[in-house]
């Protein structure tokens, strides 16, 4: 009888499991396909680190939260920003000089010798960041972001979760089919 109870609590958890990885799955592959890179979510934006000059406090292929919006001439020393450069790409690394007033800022990455060649225009920080980090999960949301990620993270957990009902079904036949058994040979 324990044996039985453990089974089917374990059976439930992996359920749960399974279904909340397909769902969290489809949310994010869904959210960056229709941003057109990374997830948006509550107002927030994931971003993927992808190099190590933040490191060791941003490692990477660590995943960030960064904040949009605002005012974007805010900022403080000290504070962490996410900013585009002139060929599109996103840094986020830490202001270490405020310059006319916020509408420039002087940048570096944490582990970075020199300070970043060019300062930052106001205009160019896409947002701040908030502190939050998932170490590791930039390779994931990197590799869901492509069409062999997205097709893979959708139909693996999917697959699974067909699997595990149908082996449900199949155990709960079998215990019907016995019970059934047992009463006609009780029967007789």
């Amino acid at each position: 009888m324990f044996w039985k109870k453990t089974f089917n609590i374990i059976g439930n958890v992996i359920t749960v499991l399974l279904f909340s990885l397909f769902i969290v799955t489809l949310v994010a592959v869904i959210s960056a396909r229709a941003s057109g890179g990374e997830p948006d979510i509550f107002g927030y934006q994931l971003k993927t680190v992808l190099s190590g000059s933040m490191e060791p406090d941003i490692q990477t292929g660590s995943v960030i939260s960064i904040k949009p919006g605002g005012d974007m001439t805010r900022f403080q020393e000290g504070d962490v920003i996410t900013f585009q450069t002139k060929d599109g790409t996103l840094i986020t690394h830490r202001i270490v000089d405020v310059k006319n007033g916020g509408q420039q800022y002087v940048t570096k990455g944490d582990n970075n010798d020199t300070v970043d060649p060019e300062p930052v225009l106001a205009e160019n920080v896409v947002g701040e960041y908030t502190g939050f980090t998932i170490p590791y999960l930039g390779y994931v949301m990197n590799f869901a972001s492509s069409k062999q990620g997205a097709v893979l993270l959708l139909i693996v957990p999917g697959v699974m979760l067909l699997i595990y009902g149908m082996a449900t079904v199949w155990r709960a036949l079998r215990l019907i089919d016995m019970k059934e058994k047992e009463s006609t040979a009780h029967v007789e």
